[in-house]
């Protein structure tokens, strides 16, 4: 019998969403590891896997104090390398938490869409 895929949560430890998301799946018995991106920064393959499932617009966090403090050329990021290289250089960029189930990816955490995922007959 093949293990199913790990659970991961990638953010940062002390951000509130991601302690928000944690204690959900916590208090529902979902097993997880939590993982911060800026200390295990997540592979380029991954980042590329994540961006197709979600789109560049949800996976990036354009309303963060990173965001905000770019110059004008990063922030006019358009194909594929030049966010992975944008990313790489600023990983709090990343919508967090970024839960990776799988194939599943989710950018943030919402509570309806996370019990959609792992709560059979959940309302989405």
């Amino acid at each position: 019998m093949t293990q199913p895929p790990t659970l991961t949560l990638h953010g940062l430890p002390h951000c509130d969403t991601c302690k928000k998301a944690r204690a959900w799946l916590t208090a529902r018995g979902i097993a997880h590891e939590f993982i911060d991106y800026r200390a295990q920064p997540l592979a380029p393959a991954r980042l590329e896997q994540a961006a197709a499932a979600l789109g560049w617009d949800k996976l990036v966090n354009r309303a963060s104090t990173t965001w905000r403090q770019l110059e004008e050329a990063d922030k006019a990021t358009a194909t594929t390398r030049e966010w992975l290289e944008l990313l790489a250089r600023h990983p709090t960029l990343i919508r967090r938490p970024l839960l990776i189930d799988g194939d599943h990816f989710d950018a943030g955490f919402n509570e309806s869409r996370y019990a959609a995922h792992f709560v059979p007959g959940a309302d989405a």
